[in-house]
């Protein structure tokens, strides 16, 4: 069993900052990258950062400069540090992970998402 718990959500004006946070546990071998999507009400579900062992980050071109993907390899923990936010930044962010647990595969993992609301 493995579990993504997102935090960090909430509402902040157009210019703020949020920093959210998702932790994986459970049965891990290891994880090849971690990233964040968000689903806007109406659209599809879109790539926003990601953050893999082996390369440098990758960032959808609406988030680059804005926002910042880390990881915290020791506590299995990946971030988005978001800066400057806009209106059309409002979405339900996702976090998702491809998971070793041990087979020699990775499997894909979704996190429950949290709402990220950028409204003055």
């Amino acid at each position: 069993q493995v579990q993504l718990v997102e935090s960090g959500g909430g509402l902040v004006q157009p210019g703020g900052s949020l920093r959210l946070s998702c932790a994986a546990s459970g049965s891990i071998s290891r994880i090849y990258a971690m990233a964040w999507y968000r689903q806007a009400p109406g659209k599809q579900r879109e790539l926003v950062a990601a953050i893999t062992s082996l390369g440098g980050p990758n960032y959808g071109d609406y988030v680059k400069g804005r926002f910042t993907v880390s990881r915290d390899y020791a506590k299995n923990t990946v971030y988005l540090q978001m800066n400057n936010l806009k209106p059309e930044d409002t979405a339900v962010y996702y976090c998702n992970a491809e998971i070793d647990q041990g087979t020699g595969w990775g499997n894909n993992y979704w996190g429950q998402g949290t709402q990220v609301t950028v409204s003055s």
